[in-house]
């Protein structure tokens, strides 16, 4: 794909059902928090339904991963996708955990049942999402009637995070918005072949700033999140563990691992032809997936 200012002219080839996603404009609402501001999307149900779909962005990314997918829900629930405290248009913070993510989770959730006549709470998580949906899940058993997990990679017990340094990410700032956007890369790094996807969440990736132009993230956050060690979920509603069938992160016996684990309180499914970034890879199957353990009955 050759890339340009013109993310419009750049996704010209994106297949339609991805542009009369992304034309299914959410509303945009922020919370005041004295630690950071919160800010998230929603998209309100065409038919009064008492549900919410709360979607959950993986490390560095932001909501606006899942601008392509949320609209597909509409159908059937109201769906709100969050920024992360550090991430996106939230606000930095002094310092990150997976308890504040959760709390402020939690923020958006008692904001939108204050607003809406919602009943029941389902919340997806990708990746580190995933950790933060199941700690809500886990401390809120009373909020949160499903789970859904795609592709987490969720620590053994005997892990040892000294053993294992988190990536320092260095902020560089560009003269270029094109120069900037052309750099964007997935981590884990992996292919894609929806290359419009990805030009679409690049584009919403950067900010400009006095110095010029750089990644939305905080990044001193990659290096000083405080993670969930020596945690186990116990989580009491219906709970989906999602995998990429070629996911690196999922590879090996680590996927073994998590079902010895868990897999007396989860299902699992594999989705062929996806790796760590199943929402990227397939974007329609995972929906069919999430309607399909939400809306079986």
């Amino acid at each position: 794909m050759e890339i340009t200012n013109n993310l419009n002219q750049d996704i010209i080839h994106a297949p339609q059902w991805f542009k009369d996603a992304i034309e299914d404009k959410p509303s945009s609402e922020i919370i005041k928090n004295p630690n950071g501001d919160i800010s998230y999307s929603t998209w309100c149900s065409k038919d009064d339904s008492e549900d919410l779909i709360v979607l959950i962005h993986g490390t560095g990314a932001h909501k606006k991963w899942w601008d392509p997918i949320a609209p597909h829900f509409r159908d059937c629930s109201n769906v709100v996708a969050i920024d992360l405290p550090g991430m996106g248009d939230s606000s930095f913070r002094e310092s990150y955990g997976i308890k504040d993510f959760g709390e402020c989770i939690v923020s958006v959730i008692e904001k939108e049942k204050a607003k809406k006549n919602i009943s029941n709470i389902f919340i997806v998580g990708h990746s580190l999402g995933g950790h933060v949906a199941g700690y809500v899940a886990s401390e809120r058993k009373d909020l949160i009637n499903n789970i859904i997990i795609i592709d987490t990679f969720i620590r053994p017990p005997d892990y040892d995070p000294n053993q294992h340094s988190s990536p320092l990410r260095m902020i560089k700032h560009y003269q270029d918005k094109t120069d900037i956007v052309k750099r964007f890369r997935l981590m884990p790094k992996q292919d894609c072949l929806n290359d419009w996807y990805l030009r679409y969440i690049a584009e919403y990736s950067v900010k400009n700033v006095e110095a010029g132009w750089r990644w939305k993230f905080d990044d001193v956050m990659f290096s000083s999140l405080e993670r969930l060690f020596g945690y186990t979920f116990s989580f009491g509603c219906p709970a989906l563990f999602i995998h990429g069938e070629d996911s690196l992160l999922t590879s090996g016996s680590i996927l073994e691992n998590i079902k010895n684990t868990y897999g007396d309180i989860m299902a699992f499914e594999g989705v062929p032809g996806a790796a760590h970034h199943v929402p990227l890879d397939k974007p329609l199957e995972l929906v069919s997936i999430i309607k399909e353990h939400l809306y079986k009955n």
